[in-house]
């Protein structure tokens, strides 16, 4: 394999060659997520010759994702994102042994998943896994790099890997606290340059090569923000405070019973949140009504039942519910929460209040696949 004119350009680089090409040969990496993010890193990782790379995702290809996610094309939509990138990365490279995991990665399957892997590459889009990923990393002691995407800029970080001085960092010494979901517009809601992710993702993947290799600096402890229109770039020193945090997991058991979307304001106690595939039939369950906070003038219509009520206008109209199920919807899922929220406030305790999970984004996915 060593001898392989695959990786001949790399092997011929000066402080590389064939100890480097080994490194990567027998290291073990996985992949969170297989987006904007993941296809890049999968790409470069693949190519590379690392020998084992771990995929996890549980979202199919949309016409949407093909602008950024160039892994895939028009015949995939529909698709596991994990089964159309092993098609892809296997015959880039048949040399690197896959292993996929078509679920959601969550507290409960956290620990058996990550315990394989010698690094973690955190190319999630959501602050409730990237918390998650940050506190099992820590328990388990796997370096993370994480990335991080918005319109035209961009993050990138290497957390729980001890510096010359001894020091480690993590996510929550970033952001010690969750951002209110309402605060922070994904990319279905701002928008992104289709570039942007692969040049954050390029980098995370040169991230993993060096750490893998022991080449060069890596992003220990620092955070690098990059903003692709004015190539303004800057690197922060990340302090490396203790986490005192009683929300905050230290042992295994106490991950796995950790609620990460309670936590980071995704879910509320009271609410429940239901999935697209669930959607259909709770809308048609007796004495309910579905609420569409959008904007009236917003695309693309629900092609259930609805009442229109804008969330500005929410609280002034809540005279209009009169069944006791209801179910908040919005384009993403975000407003929605917020609505279920506003309506748990003001509802008297009989009412039965749902919210969309992933709004009519993810219910549309799956509804054309």
């Amino acid at each position: 394999m060593l001898n392989s004119e695959r990786y001949d350009r790399q092997i011929k680089l000066q402080g590389f060659g064939i100890e480097a090409q080994d490194k990567l040969a027998s290291a073990k990496v996985l992949v969170i997520g297989a987006g904007g993010l993941g296809c890049p890193v999968l790409q470069y990782l693949t190519a590379a010759g690392v020998g084992n790379i771990g995929i996890v995702d549980d979202d199919r290809v949309s016409l949407s994702n093909l602008h950024r996610q160039i892994l895939y094309n028009s015949d995939d939509v529909g698709k596991l994102k994990t089964k159309a990138a092993f098609e892809r990365l296997n015959a880039m490279n048949p040399e690197v042994q896959f292993k996929i995991f078509s679920e959601r990665i969550n507290p409960q399957n956290a620990v058996t998943i990550v315990s394989e892997y010698d690094i973690i590459i955190d190319c999630t889009d959501n602050f409730a896994t990237r918390y998650l990923l940050d506190d099992v990393c820590r328990i388990l002691e796997k370096p993370l790099i994480f990335g991080a995407i918005y319109q035209y800029e961009g993050q990138i970080a290497v957390f729980n890997v001890r510096n010359k001085e001894g020091f480690t960092t993590h996510y929550r010494n970033l952001f010690p606290e969750p951002p209110n979901p309402g605060e922070v517009p994904d990319c279905n809601e701002a928008g992104i340059l289709g570039v942007l992710p692969g040049v954050i993702g390029t980098l995370q993947a040169t991230e993993a090569i060096k750490l893998m290799t022991g080449i060069g600096e890596t992003l220990i402890n620092q955070l690098m923000t990059i903003d692709i229109l004015s190539y303004q770039t800057a690197v922060f020193e990340i302090p490396s405070l203790h986490l005192t945090d009683k929300n905050i997991p230290y042992s295994i058991e106490e991950f796995e019973n950790m609620n990460y979307q309670l936590h980071c304001g995704i879910e509320f106690a009271g609410i429940k949140n239901i999935s697209s595939s669930e959607f259909k039939e709770a809308a048609k369950l007796p004495d309910t009504v579905v609420i569409d906070v959008r904007e009236p003038e917003e695309q693309p219509k629900l092609d259930v039942p609805y009442v229109s009520i804008p969330l500005s206008q929410l609280k002034e109209n809540v005279s209009q519910i009169n069944n006791r199920n209801v179910i908040v919807v919005c384009q993403s899922g975000k407003r929605s929460l917020s609505g279920a929220k506003i309506l748990q406030e003001i509802l008297e305790p009989k009412y039965s209040i749902s919210h969309l999970e992933g709004g009519i984004n993810h219910l549309n996915k799956e509804t054309h696949e």
